[in-house]
């Protein structure tokens, strides 16, 4: 099915199903232990072997030697790879650096060997074991000491310029001029990342922890140099992943090379260390903004610059993009530069881009409305824009943001926030309050489904969609139990097999409505075979209630399949509509918090996030999304930050008592709300993306409410204690 025209009404539009609040219908078995995860499935190959991954001890330079002998004859040991013995392993396209290094070391914990044994204990201890000598090499570690080598990157659209800039800002009578920065950060998902392989012959199969099956598989293909028909990924269940999962890692390309060499299967899963130092994270950003107003508030000049590094050959971390669509101005440019850092691989995390670029610009925008004595909320009003400001000839299929912004300041009560900063006090606490907009683009990408109808009157969907926590199941049940008229209990899901119909995926907040308008279309041929097979031929055929009608003739949907199993394939691929129209979602945070008077410490009090993502299609997962994206806003505004080690290149607190992130103690009361919104531009679901939508300037909007609270602007986060402790209002 090919989406070329603005969807009309269809048998979505009935909201029987769809819309409603239901519960995922995969919680009693994670509730219950049940649900199979990559690293426990025992029960899917026999004579399973262990393997523990030996990283490098340095971030730059070359193997030297490598003793084994010890760790070769310890107890059950069967096999210890390393380059010299894996055959030919080419680098994948979606892996900046190779995901077994030797004899060159490009980062801090690149596997250098992998050790096969018996037991899990027995591959550990003989990994330890493992002699390595290294020829170390000078790197670069230190963005802010890189940053004047920082280059143009040759792919995507590194600077954009519309009028002139920096004419309307040495105008503008009103000016910003600021510099801020973001540290590295870790996905820090519970389930590491995991994967069991094992070898039929020529044929693979791996049961991995992966967000994107299908990506994967054509990167393992070329990895291993076999036919990506002879590989197949199984990821039913994923225990979080955040942009983690998206590619291949060690785990995956090891454990299938150590289960060719040992002829069993092979079983790893990667420690906490090695997760945040060997798999991918959210790089530091350096962040210069630059807003031009007129004296009654009105941008005339915006430019946004952004710094950022990763190996080489890798991609900046695009802290930009939003501040192309999210205000209007007609003098405006951006700019992205990134250094070369030999670092662990950059990449992406939940809302790249968006994520800490409006960590930025949301607090910048702040800035500018104190400087014009103007309300925050108002001055984002002034400055909406209903077409997309660099091209103003492509409108916004959809954009609510003034909607969210006044109704979130409404409910959150928001006229009772003093504007004088540091003026507030409950006892002890000085209290504040923040507020920042959100934006994250909705993308569309084709996606496909099979479903089966049996004589049973069960609906099957099967497609290597896949669910990281964000309740797939659900909606793909939901749409399937909608087109074909039968309850939820009467549809089976199953995701996560390359086996499957190639969908979507989860990343980009994008898997949501793809994934279920793949569904639609292969229900819309299956509705097709169903009216045939019945010998329906009118145009206003109904599926409802278990039963097809057509005017005054009516039969059991189960009938059409008396014969045996109808089974419908199909595909949602896209016209241009999206690039006739700007395809966003908007929101708007509000927070408030309470900074102790003596020791500086802050506590967020409350939450709101207002919402506009076209159609939501469960409003109970949906929330759940968006709450949790709020607490990953609350965690890189106060706590989140790998700190480097700039000697050695390697991320010192890389395990989760280091690296901190919230907990229920530190996350208050959350509300959100969803503007009702159908984007019929964006798919026949009239749905668009909310995932990733919920993080975008929630850590701004904490930023700003301490500000509003101490008077204190901290523009390096994480807003920390230290930063601020001496500059705190005198005590009364």
């Amino acid at each position: 099915m090919k989406f070329e025209t603005p969807a009309t009404t269809n048998p979505i539009d009935r909201l029987k199903v769809i819309g409603k609040p239901h519960d995922r219908i995969d919680g009693p078995l994670k509730t219950t232990g049940t649900a199979p995860y990559a690293y426990e499935r025992h029960d899917v190959v026999p004579n399973q072997t262990y393997g523990f991954i030996v990283g490098a001890a340095i971030a730059k330079g070359r193997i030297s030697s490598m003793m084994l002998e010890e760790a070769s004859q310890a107890p059950g040991v069967l096999k210890i790879v390393t380059y010299e013995n894996a055959g030919k392993l080419n680098k994948g396209q979606m892996n900046t650096a190779k995901l077994l290094g030797g004899p060159v070391i490009e980062h801090y914990h690149q596997a250098v060997a992998l050790v096969i044994a018996e037991t899990f204990e027995q591959a550990r201890a003989a990994a330890s074991l493992v002699r390595v000598d290294y020829a170390r090499t000078k790197g670069a570690f230190d963005l802010d000491a890189q940053k004047a080598s920082a280059t143009k990157p040759e792919k995507g659209n590194p600077d954009t310029a519309v009028g002139d800039f920096a004419g309307a800002f040495a105008a503008a009578p009103v000016t910003l001029d600021a510099t801020y920065t973001t540290p590295d950060q870790s996905h820090a998902m519970m389930e590491p990342h995991a994967t069991i392989a094992a070898w039929e012959g020529n044929k693979l199969t791996l049961w991995t922890s992966n967000q994107m099956i299908d990506w994967s598989v054509k990167d393992m293909a070329t990895t291993l140099g076999i036919p990506k028909a002879n590989i197949r990924m199984v990821s039913p269940y994923i225990g979080g992943g955040f942009g983690g999962k998206l590619f291949n890692r060690a785990d995956v390309v090891l454990a299938a090379v150590g289960a060719r060499e040992v002829g069993r299967p092979v079983k790893i899963a990667l420690t906490r260390p090695q997760i945040m130092n060997n798999t991918t994270h959210r790089p530091a950003t350096i962040q210069r903004i630059r807003i031009g107003t007129t004296a009654a508030g009105k941008i005339t000049a915006i430019g946004h610059q952004s710094w950022s590094g990763n190996l080489p050959n890798g991609s900046p971390e695009t802290a930009v993009d939003q501040t192309r669509l999210l205000y209007a101005g007609a003098n405006r440019m951006t700019q992205l530069r990134l250094a070369v850092l030999d670092l662990p691989e950059g990449n992406a995390m939940r809302a790249p881009g968006e994520a800490p670029g409006l960590m930025a610009l949301e607090m910048a925008v702040d800035e500018m409305a104190e400087k014009l004595k103007m309300d925050p909320v108002a001055f984002r009003v002034l400055n909406d824009t209903q077409v997309d400001p660099e091209k103003p000839e492509r409108p916004f299929s959809m954009r609510h943001l003034v909607d969210c912004l006044q109704q979130g300041a409404d409910r959150f009560g928001w006229n009772k926030r003093v504007a004088q900063p540091g003026s507030v006090r409950d006892g002890r606490w000085l209290i504040g309050m923040g507020v920042a907009s959100a934006l994250r683009n909705n993308l569309l990408t084709k996606s496909a489904a099979r479903v089966r109808l049996n004589r049973e009157g069960v609906v099957t969907v099967e497609t290597d969609m896949t669910d990281i926590g964000t309740g797939s199941y659900t909606i793909i049940a939901q749409t399937a139990a909608e087109m074909m008229g039968v309850p939820m209990d009467k549809v089976v899901v199953r995701l996560g097999d390359s086996a499957f119909p190639i969908s979507a995926g989860s990343g980009g907040q994008w898997g949501g409505n793809n994934s279920t308008a793949g569904v639609y279309a292969a229900c819309v041929k299956l509705r097709e075979a169903v009216a045939a097979k019945l010998g329906f031929t009118g145009g206003d055929i109904e599926f409802s209630d278990g039963r097809v009608q057509s005017g005054n003739r009516q039969a059991k949907l189960a009938d059409a399949a008396r014969d045996g199993e109808l089974v419908a394939e199909d595909h949602i691929e896209y016209g241009d509509l999206d690039k006739k129209y700007q395809q966003s979602t908007f929101g708007a945070h509000f927070v408030e918090v309470a900074v102790d008077s003596a020791t500086g410490e802050i506590r967020v009090r409350r939450m709101l996030a207002v919402c506009a993502a076209g159609r939501i299609l469960n409003p109970k997962s949906a929330r759940s999304q968006v709450i949790g994206a709020m607490t990953m806003g609350v965690g890189a505004a106060l706590m989140e930050e790998l700190a480097v080690d700039k000697r050695f290149g390697f991320f010192v607190n890389h395990d989760l008592a280091g690296y901190e992130v919230p907990v229920h103690a530190d996350i208050p009361h959350q509300e959100v709300v969803f503007l009702d919104e159908t984007d019929p531009m964006s798919s026949p679901m009239k749905a668009k993306g909310v995932g990733e939508l919920g993080i975008c300037g929630v850590a701004a909007a904490v930023a700003n409410a301490v500000y509003n609270a101490t008077g204190v602007r901290v523009r390096n986060y994480p807003v920390t204690l230290d930063k601020f402790l001496d500059r705190l209002p005198a005590m009364t």
